[in-house]
């Protein structure tokens, strides 16, 4: 029994659960290659312009599973999280939209999350999972799930103490649980903000984690909050959760940028996404009342990486040159006569 995922999209977000229930009921997973510009392309090969960049990626991984000969595809549509509180639209039909512009013949595996209807909360969405595997014991399935958790708990302990994502992924899936050495200490401190697929996918974000670690800054991201942190982040914006990824974007963006110890925020979101521009209009504006500098990258399959790096090591260049001279301005500088020189640096 083999199920195949594509490392996209809610991949980032849900894996270590996905993998602690399917391994527990014998199910292989095989996932799809790390993205690459033959993914980008592939996937963009057959859809509208329009469309954003992470189900351009998404569709791409689905053909690679394809040539891999992979048969049954998890694609789940994930509605709504909490009632009231949904996805976007595209990641809410996304089986459908796979249907229509993949024309092979292999099963979509179409799990259905939807906590604002009756009858399809988390039970009915693994159930659904599972069943074009003969496998319909709910007792079995409840099981499995309490498996999953546990995976995914470790998981989540990991990435809130600091553990970067891949080192944490990799030791949940191995029933591991290693806790951040935080001792090293950073000149410059940068809240990150990005959906996981945004963010985590190397090709996708071109590996800015490693290009922030050579510049020597210390990285903060959405997985080192917890929900009542992030959740008092949009209080403080005076926010109502409306999207189910808000959190980890206006919430957390507002809680380090609160945050004195958070010198930046950089944001990472995909061109021509309606939700996202309208969540980073409003963090724009609370960064400029609290005057905490912000960085918006955008991008889309054309992005080069030369001007991607290029603003990035001008913004941190810029945060530098800021933190020296706050410090500098506190120095206590007199001249020969014991008189204490001000405006010193003007």
């Amino acid at each position: 029994m083999k199920i195949g995922i594509p490392r996209a999209l809610s991949y980032y977000n849900f894996f270590p659960f996905w993998y602690g229930f399917f391994s527990d009921l014998g199910i292989e997973i095989v996932l799809s290659d790390k993205t690459t510009k033959q993914t980008m392309t592939d996937g963009s090969s057959l859809v509208v312009p329009e469309t954003c960049l992470p189900v351009k990626v998404y569709v791409g991984h689905i053909l690679n599973l394809l040539n891999k000969g992979i048969d049954k595809i998890f694609v789940p549509s994930i509605q709504s999280i909490a009632p009231k509180i949904y996805n976007c639209s595209k990641i809410r039909g996304l089986p459908d939209l796979i249907r229509n512009v993949v024309k092979r013949d292999f099963t979509i595996i179409e799990s259905t999350l939807d906590k604002s209807e009756k009858n399809q909360g988390l039970y009915e969405f693994l159930s659904e999972a599972v069943k074009p595997f003969g496998i319909t014991d709910i007792e079995r399935i409840k099981k499995a799930s309490k498996n999953a958790w546990k995976v995914y708990n470790n998981y989540q302990i990991m990435t809130r103490s600091g553990v970067p994502y891949k080192k944490a992924l990799k030791y949940a899936l191995e029933n591991k649980v290693v806790i951040a050495d935080n001792a090293k200490s950073y000149p410059v401190s940068i809240a990150l903000i990005a959906h996981g697929y945004n963010l985590y996918d190397e090709r996708v974000s071109m590996k800015i984690f490693d290009k922030l670690e050579e510049l020597d800054v210390k990285v903060y991201t959405a997985e080192q909050l917890t929900i009542e942190q992030m959740n008092e982040g949009l209080n403080s914006m005076n926010s109502r959760l409306y999207w189910a990824n808000e959190y980890e974007i206006t919430g957390a963006a507002a809680h380090y940028i609160k945050d004195r110890a958070i010198d930046g925020v950089i944001t990472i979101n995909a061109f021509g996404c309606g939700p996202d521009s309208l969540m980073l209009e409003r963090i724009s504006r609370y960064a400029r009342k609290l005057n905490k500098p912000i960085l918006h990258l955008s991008i889309d399959e054309q992005t080069g990486e030369a001007g991607f790096v290029t603003r990035i090591e001008a913004f941190v260049d810029m945060l530098y040159r800021k933190k020296r001279s706050g410090i500098l301005n506190k120095i206590n500088i007199k001249d020969s006569n014991g008189i204490q020189v001000r405006n010193i640096l003007k």
